[in-house]
């Protein structure tokens, strides 16, 4: 088995500043590591898809090393709005990927146990909507000729629409070229996205499409005409991408915090099971 965390959406902040001046990003963010730790079985990598940062500030990249240091598993970074091509490449060193200098844009592939992972940069310079590019569609086309393996494709920016309006205004400029390029490639299992701050599922390309929701705060879910735009605080959460040979690819969604149980159903009928001895 195969299993792959994605958190997204961190908006981490110079240490003592919240986001928005009421999300404490940072905080958050320190509680989905803490969560990933102490998963059984462990991730055998983490992709972060977009917006590690908030305003690509280098006192937040230095937040992003400590906090992702603490992995002792790849993890495999990619820009969102937010954050700059150029930031990361300058202030992520050494993370799979990054030091690749295509058209000043970041991507690449990784194989993961099995899966394999190709990474996109959807940051356009200046503008909160996303573009690809036509350098990057072409090695896009050439990696997934040069690979059948199950694949996953990351990216910040969804290329298909989910119904909130306002983020749907700032989605991928190039979607019509994505898909063109993804649609006869059936080893494409999953697209991950970030972007829009909450879990949904939808398809593109006659793929599997799912969004994450934000580590820390989500955007407020109104599907109106000409919505403002607005976040609250929803149990903030990541997902887990499980891959077998029986299932294929499963995305599961876990919560940061912790709940009350596990519970056993069956306890009220006498049911012991092992370790319940202790």
């Amino acid at each position: 088995m195969t299993l792959i965390a994605q958190i997204t959406d961190l908006h981490l902040r110079p240490k003592g500043l919240a986001c928005y001046r009421v999300s404490d990003t940072n905080m958050m963010a320190e509680r989905a590591v803490r969560s990933l730790l102490s998963l059984t079985p462990q991730a055998d990598a983490i992709v972060v898809t977009g917006d590690l940062t908030d305003r690509s500030d280098p006192r937040e990249y230095a937040v992003a090393r400590e906090l992702l240091s603490r992995f002792e598993v790849p993890v495999f970074l990619l820009p969102g709005n937010h954050d700059s091509s150029e930031g990361m490449r300058r202030e992520m060193a050494g993370y799979p990927g990054i030091g690749e200098n295509r058209d000043g844009k970041i991507f690449y592939s990784a194989m993961i146990e099995g899966i394999q992972l190709i990474a996109l940069d959807s940051h356009l310079s200046g503008h909160p909507q996303g573009s690809l590019g036509n350098e990057q569609l072409s090695w896009l086309e050439a990696a997934l000729r040069k690979c059948d393996a199950p694949t996953i494709i990351a990216l910040h920016h969804p290329p298909a629409l989910t119904g909130i309006e306002h983020m749907d205004n700032m989605g991928l400029n190039d979607a019509a070229a994505l898909e063109e390029v993804l649609s006869p490639h059936t080893h494409v299992q999953r697209i991950l996205c970030g972007h829009v701050h909450r879990p949904i599922v939808t398809s593109f390309a006659g793929k599997i499409m799912t969004l994450a929701p934000s580590t820390g705060h989500q955007v407020a879910l109104d599907l109106r005409e000409n919505s403002p735009a607005m976040f609250n605080f929803e149990p903030a959460a990541y997902f887990l991408h499980y891959h077998s040979e029986k299932t294929g690819i499963v995305t599961h969604m876990a919560y940061v915090e912790n709940f009350p149980g596990p519970y056993h159903f069956f306890a009220d009928q006498g049911v012991t099971w092992p370790g319940d001895e202790n």
